[in-house]
């Protein structure tokens, strides 16, 4: 029998260091099986047990019985383990790019994340973004219109979808979520998302949980999220 990556993911609407890892392996057709956890639930610490050292999800185990236990380790072993499937960009410049813009996703832009947690449950008509969230807005649009003008064929930074890409969904879905403000580039990166089959099948799954975290604040009026079914 073939062996498949096993895969910890917490909340689907809430998760979105979970979505990052969950959505590439989707999109590049890599064998997982998934086990989900609870996001602000005494189950959690009891389910991280069997994951040791992890401490978060997303969690991965290989199949060689290796552990990943962060978004951006994740990434870079799978590209490393599946070199055919070409998860970073093939041009060098383009890669190193790409690289460069996925690191600064992960240690990076704290003020629109803290201020914008994922929640794809609900939109939030009346959020209204700080300076500091519109600096990150603005420090975005830079990035993402470098990477356009390196892209080939395609909707995505680099044209054909790639880590890079993983990385920045959960903030395209709180552009998405928050009616953030953006120019016309980044609102067609954002659409590319909302219209992406893995990230759409991401939220369904979510939505049938039907689990709403009161941690996550939202602000009225509240909308519809802006996703197709």
């Amino acid at each position: 029998m073939t062996q498949t990556y096993s895969l910890l993911i917490g909340d689907r609407s809430y998760s979105s260091w979970s979505l990052r890892a969950w959505v590439l392996f989707e999109t590049f057709d890599i064998a997982y099986s998934e086990q989900l956890t609870l996001l602000y639930d005494d189950s959690f610490a009891e389910d991280l047990k069997a994951w040791a050292p992890a401490r978060s999800v997303p969690t991965v185990r290989t199949p060689e019985g290796g552990l990943w236990t962060d978004s951006l380790a994740i990434a870079e072993g799978l590209a490393e383990a599946h070199p055919d499937k070409h998860l970073w960009p093939s041009a060098p410049k383009a890669r190193a790019l790409a690289r460069s813009i996925s690191a600064e996703m992960h240690s990076g832009f704290t003020a629109l994340r803290s201020a914008c947690p994922m929640n794809l449950r609900v939109k939030s008509g009346g959020f209204r973004p700080s300076e500091a969230v519109l600096a990150d807005l603005a420090r975005l649009e830079v990035i993402w219109s470098q990477a356009r003008a390196m892209a080939t064929d395609g909707p995505w930074l680099f044209g054909a979808y790639s880590i890079a890409d993983a990385m920045y969904a959960p903030v395209a879905m709180r552009i998405a979520g928050y009616g953030l403000p953006v120019s016309d580039l980044a609102q067609a990166y954002v659409q590319a998302h909302l219209d992406h089959a893995p990230l759409r099948k991401w939220r369904a799954l979510g939505e049938a949980a039907d689990r709403t975290l009161d941690v996550y604040a939202v602000f009225e009026p509240l909308e519809p999220f802006p996703i197709a079914p």
